[in-house]
């Protein structure tokens, strides 16, 4: 699929096979969920503009490169988003960070939005949308919607697991964005739950249900 990226690294399978796993932990389910997150950013962030830059070493002058521009936005969807927030933002502690607050009406399965704080100046900025599950596609569309509202030009999405529903939905209302995932699963079921998946991400991060 066109601009879909399955970040297919050995370690990321790994951990995605323990968090898939119904008997791990809500202490091992955080901390899987990090390390998977930090992993897919690095995949999301391979191509970011570079500069030249003067660094002085121990032993003489040299060369360096260092991220050119603004500073990037992380947005994670809340709440499971916020579960792959700190994994992204050990690999880039610099970033500026938005809260989008979603919820999926349990009859119209459509996205709610209840809560929006973000940079002042997030339309000069390159935005990460975050969320563990990429299931119907609604919310990750309504998001992607409300951030164009705002101004914002350059949008990437990350998750998990995505059903193949959801990416045909997403990349039908929002094709110039770019989608990187650790799985593509069989399908949605009848309550819209990715199978195989791995149950409900928001439940498990926070020991909910």
């Amino acid at each position: 699929m066109q601009d879909v990226t399955i970040v297919d690294h050995p370690l990321v399978q790994h951990k995605l096979t323990i968090l898939r796993d119904k008997e791990t932990s809500t202490r091992t389910f955080r901390a899987l969920l990090q390390e998977i997150s930090a992993l897919l950013c690095y995949e999301v962030t391979r191509d970011l503009p570079l500069q030249s830059v003067e660094v002085e070493t121990p032993i003489g002058p040299t060369q360096g490169r260092t991220l050119a521009g603004k500073k990037l936005v992380f947005a994670p969807i809340l709440r499971a988003g916020m579960g792959m927030l700190d994994g992204m933002l050990e690999l880039v502690p610099s970033a500026r960070v938005a809260h989008i607050g979603l919820y999926r009406d349990p009859k119209t399965l459509k996205a709610v939005e209840y809560y929006f704080k973000a940079p002042s100046d997030i339309s000069e900025r390159l935005v990460i949308v975050i969320d563990p599950m990429l299931a119907t596609g609604h919310t990750a569309i309504a998001a992607i919607d409300r951030l164009k509202e705002v101004g914002v030009k350059d949008i990437r999405f990350a998750c998990v697991l995505a059903a193949p529903e959801g990416l045909d939905l997403l990349r039908g209302y929002h094709p110039d964005v770019a989608i990187w995932t650790a799985s593509i699963d069989e399908r949605l079921n009848d309550h819209s739950y990715i199978v195989p998946g791995l149950g409900d991400a928001g439940d498990r991060i926070y020991g909910t249900k």
